[in-house]
């Protein structure tokens, strides 16, 4: 696969990425070089491994983090929101979708983020394996989406999903897919080393106009089984 051409940040937009990062088995200093090399304002990871190795993560990179909350007796959800200055972190709360599996719990990390007068809502999903399950975790996606007010939307994550399946159209009625609006090809992003199904989305609301999408990075197959999915979005006055 030919290395992916380098992408400069747009000074009039904020970049998103949305990265599963396969709990940095393939090396966390992989991870971080293809995040540094993408450069986002707002990070969206799946897979984040365990507690210890985030930390060293959000240490290397230089990012504020907004992660699942300690809990004891639960399976941790393994989302987590980052961001890059100017963005600060408001509030956030983690959402477990009530039906995914005991063993593979899944979930929503919610992150109120704000920039000066910019606000936005930044949403790290994982979906789950099985068709009728993923589908009633979109919908609960939605819902979560509709109840939100006061920013941009933007919702990104691992759907275990292609586009023409169910939990990925009613994401997409809700909100509008970044890639489909500004990608070019198919933008597949599984498995990184030969993609051939794109699995992974970024979704933004209105409120913002997405004016540039990418998949991958130099470096990025060997960083994780995933690629990453980055997107510009300039956001609108008001």
């Amino acid at each position: 696969m030919a290395t992916p051409a380098p992408w400069s940040p747009r000074a009039d937009a904020v970049r998103v990425v949305s990265y599963n990062v396969r709990g940095f088995r393939d090396g966390l200093g992989r991870v971080v070089a293809v995040v540094r090399e993408l450069a986002p304002d707002v990070l969206l990871l799946q897979e984040t491994g365990s507690r210890r190795d985030l930390r060293r993560f959000v240490a290397e990179t230089r990012l504020r983090a907004a992660h699942d909350p300690w809990s004891l007796l639960r399976r941790r959800v393994k989302n987590a929101v980052l961001l890059a200055e100017p963005w600060s972190l408001d509030s956030f709360r983690l959402e477990r979708f009530a039906d995914a599996r005991r063993w593979y719990p899944r979930g929503a990390l919610v992150a109120r983020a704000s920039a000066g007068s910019d606000r936005i809502w930044a949403i790290s999903i994982h979906l789950g394996l099985d068709g009728a399950e993923r589908a009633r975790q979109a919908e609960r996606v939605t819902h979560i989406v509709a109840e939100l007010d006061g920013g941009l939307v933007i919702v990104g994550g691992d759907l275990n999903a292609t586009p023409d399946l169910r939990a990925t159209s009613r994401i997409a009625d809700a909100l509008r897919d970044a890639w489909a609006l500004a990608g070019e090809g198919e933008g597949c992003t599984f498995p990184a080393s030969t993609p051939t199904a794109r699995i992974d989305y970024v979704f933004v609301g209105e409120g913002g106009s997405v004016v540039g999408a990418k998949v991958g990075a130099e470096g990025a197959a060997g960083a994780s089984d995933h690629l990453p999915v980055a997107v510009d979005v300039r956001l609108e006055d008001g």
